[in-house]
């Protein structure tokens, strides 16, 4: 019988949302906004890259993080999207 092999995967591990993002994000996502850090599969495995979605258009922010910085330029991204687009 043959054992199959799991794989290796890559996780940034958790990272609390910082006081105040909580509206912001909410806010994107009920507007088809959304923005995750994802492995960087070109480089080492301490490097991330932040995807934007919008609507159904991918982009991606061409530069490559480490971890904290990763999460931390996702957060400015959402407050960006929030800040741009939120007309209240």
């Amino acid at each position: 019988m043959f054992k199959k092999q799991k794989t290796k995967g890559r996780s940034p591990g958790a990272h609390p949302i910082p006081n105040g993002y909580s509206k912001m994000i909410q806010w994107c996502w009920d507007n088809n906004i959304a923005i995750a850090v994802t492995p960087d599969w070109d480089r080492s495995n301490e490097y991330w890259k932040v995807e934007i979605r919008v609507n159904k258009k991918l982009h991606v922010d061409p530069n490559s993080y480490f971890c904290e910085e990763a999460y931390d330029k996702m957060y400015n991204y959402y407050k960006y999207y929030y800040d741009k687009y939120n007309k209240q």
